[in-house]
């Protein structure tokens, strides 16, 4: 997560160490010193995503069409000078950088509240100076990668380290990211991805050694500078008082400098005169107030070293024991053969999730684009849990006593302070002839195993019985059909004109181009919109873990977002649906769409009816305005499009009937009435 101000520092204090460079003749230089070694570029993609996503919308879930096809362009522009890329992604959050990512987290939720005052207020996107990346961002674009052929790796570790061991071992040409960590690792060179000119291929590279010369300090230093002005092991708040303390012996000579820039070469200035060695390091641990880990500073070193490198402040018998390695005896899964591919799948981001809960039994979600005070909406850690807890049951297995392993989940929501992970029980599935093992699931083959993986993804959802039905439908259809309903069945507040959105959604998005999306304009943002437009997508991260568990009865790439979800086409159907538009202008005058339209939103209306939930109308205009003028409407689309909608299953669904709008405050029905809809499991004992 790198160095605060160190970045801004080498900019702004010593430009010598940003040099301009040509990617593509570098490449070519590369190719004659080292005819061996094709140029590889590795690329730390968790701090390139934010400035691949180019898209003008960011807050309406998505422009998933528009960031594929950049995503592509970014290959392509390497491909044709002769790069090879190499991405890695964060797999895990270390324990020992837990307490920064829940810093982060709960400033982000702040953010967010931000941007969603703005929304209200303005009724439009803010500024890009309010951007955050869409949810699940990070998640889809490495299979968006993998899906353009790139190799994609994901980290069993912070993905920074083995970006930079990977680098050092494949003689890499260089790394591309925006952390300044990659100053400190002594490792390949490192390009920036904010400075990146992508139609030249020019950047900035940043020196470590121009660096050193400027501070008056040698390479070996570098680590004890990262580690004294605070990272992601030793905290800042324990370094106040060791900076004092240099500000003192090296007062600033330059009075412009901001405070942190003369911290930083204050301390650089101090450890100059410190001699590298592990004496020498014993001795600031003694002097610095570390509390009662008096490890954090040698372990914090021991961060910066990568395999087969040796340091003088750590004693040449320690070997490095960074990279990561998950004992088969410590794991939650004891099967070696399951243990194993879920490893190797998870390396080559093939699935999502699993590997952590096999190893550790952990799982963290980052912050959504949710609105904290939609109080008729649960957050979406709370909407997918119990689909959760059906796929943890499917991944663990349970003791003599029936009883499974309890699975630790960091779920960014409102209300969570994120003291402690909440500790959630697995439930067994809905399953018809029960669930079958892992490893039947992930290991046999055969038309009767083909069923048994599909019944066991619908069961997660508790839609076993939409099973039929949904085979009939082209995949990625079928599995936002599957996700729609479940979203419907556990969250009361969705509405007809929810329902109605969603479905014309996914039927014009089809045969729409990115381009197309893209020309898109919206008169005004919706603020509920936008909350069940990220609510949906992390929805799609649950298929993509159910997928995973169950063997992939679909291919994942059925299950990524460009197939079935477009923010700123959701946001107009929205709208339009609210305002109680004809179904004419809902499916943009294709008549051929309404006989889809009526038999998918009937599929999900007989789910509904299954379970004894009763969907309401309940427009939410606000006095939308689209800055179009509404189309005539034609006689067969009028007919068609009411609140008393008869579904082709009506011989199952006998006196079921939309409602009427409903009065504010009333309670909705669901399957169970009484029964609270999200029981929280017990939290980590105080």
């Amino acid at each position: 997560m790198g160095i605060k101000g160190l970045q801004g520092f080498v900019t702004k204090v010593c430009p010598d160490a940003c040099t301009m460079v040509n990617l593509k003749e570098m490449a070519e230089r590369h190719h004659i010193n080292h005819p061996d070694f094709p140029p590889v570029i590795v690329v730390d993609a968790m701090s390139c995503v934010r400035y691949w996503y180019t898209p003008e919308s960011w807050v309406c879930g998505g422009q998933w069409q528009e960031y594929l096809a950049n995503l592509e362009n970014f290959i392509e522009a390497f491909m044709a000078a002769g790069i090879k890329l190499v991405f890695y992604f964060d797999g895990v959050v270390e324990e020992k950088k837990r307490d920064e990512w829940i810093k982060r987290r709960l400033q982000n939720n702040k953010e967010i509240a931000r941007i969603f005052q703005f929304i209200k207020t303005h009724r439009k996107q803010p500024g890009r100076e309010m951007f955050v990346i869409p949810s699940a961002l990070p998640t889809f674009t490495r299979f968006a990668l993998k899906s353009l052929g790139q190799k994609t790796v994901c980290s069993l570790q912070e993905a920074d380290f083995e970006v930079a061991a990977y680098g050092l071992q494949h003689n890499c040409m260089g790394i591309l990211g925006q952390d300044s960590d990659y100053l400190i690792y002594n490792t390949s060179p490192y390009f920036s991805i904010e400075k990146l000119c992508l139609d030249r291929l020019v950047t900035v590279m940043y020196s470590r050694e121009d660096l050193c010369r400027v501070l008056g300090l040698s390479m070996t230093h570098l680590p004890l500078l990262a580690c004294l002005l605070g990272n992601d092991i030793v905290p800042e708040s324990l370094l106040e008082g060791f900076w004092h303390k240099c500000l003192v012996i090296y007062p600033p000579k330059n009075k412009s400098y901001s405070r942190r820039t003369n911290i930083l070469l204050a301390v650089a200035n101090y450890i100059s005169k410190v001699p590298c060695s592990y004496g020498s390091l014993k001795d600031l641990e003694k002097m610095l107030p570390l509390g009662s880990d008096k490890t954090l500073l040698y372990r914090g070193m021991e961060s910066y070293l990568l395999p087969g490198q040796q340091s003088p402040w750590i004693p040449p018998n320690v070997t490095n024991i960074q990279m990561f390695s998950i004992q088969q005896e410590t794991a939650m899964c004891q099967d070696k053969e399951i243990f194993q591919l879920a490893k190797e799948q998870h390396i080559q981001s093939e699935n999502y999730a699993i590997f952590n809960i096999l190893s550790n039994g952990e799982i963290e979600c980052s912050n959504s684009l949710e609105d904290e005070c939609d109080t008729e909406i649960p957050g979406q850690a709370l909407i997918y849990r119990p689909a959760r807890q059906h796929i943890y049951s499917v991944l663990l297995a349970s003791g003599k006593d029936g009883a499974y392993p309890l699975v630790k989940e960091w779920f960014v929501y409102f209300g969570n302070p994120l003291q402690q992970p909440e500790l959630v029980q697995p439930i067994q599935p809905p399953v018809p002839g029960g669930t079958p093992n892992l490893k039947t699931l992930w290991f046999a083959k055969g038309p009767d195993v083909e069923k048994q993986r599909y019944s066991t993804f619908l069961a997660c959802f508790c839609l076993q019985d939409m099973m039929e039905e949904l085979q009939a439908l082209e995949a990625p259809v079928a599995g936002f059909c599957c996700l729609l309903a479940y979203l419907i069945l556990q969250v009361n507040s969705l509405s007809l004109e929810d329902l109605n959105a969603f479905v014309a959604l996914i039927l014009c998005l089809k045969g729409k181009a990115a381009a197309q999306l893209a020309d898109l304009q919206l008169a005004q943002v919706d603020s509920r919109a936008v909350h069940l437009g990220a609510v949906f997508i992390r929805g799609l991260t649950t298929l993509l873990m159910a997928n995973s568990a169950c063997g992939f009865p679909f291919r994942m790439d059925d299950l990524m977002p460009w197939k079935v979800f477009d923010g700123k086409l959701f946001q107009e159907k929205y709208q339009q649906s609210h305002r109680g538009c004809s179904l004419e202008e809902l499916l943009e005058g294709n008549e051929s769409l309404y006989a889809p339209f009526q038999n998918l939103k009937s599929l999900i209306c007989k789910a509904c009816v299954v379970k004894n939930r009763t969907i309401q109308s309940r427009q939410r205009g606000n006095g939308i305005i689209t800055g179009t003028r509404q189309r005539e409407i034609n006689p067969r689309f009028q007919q068609t499009h009411r609140t008393s909608f008869v579904s082709p299953y009506h011989n199952q669904m006998r006196g079921f009937l939309w409602r009427g709008p409903q009065p504010q405050g009333r309670e909705y029905r669901s399957g169970h009435p009484g029964r609270r809809r999200f029981e929280f499991p017990p939290r980590w004992p105080r």
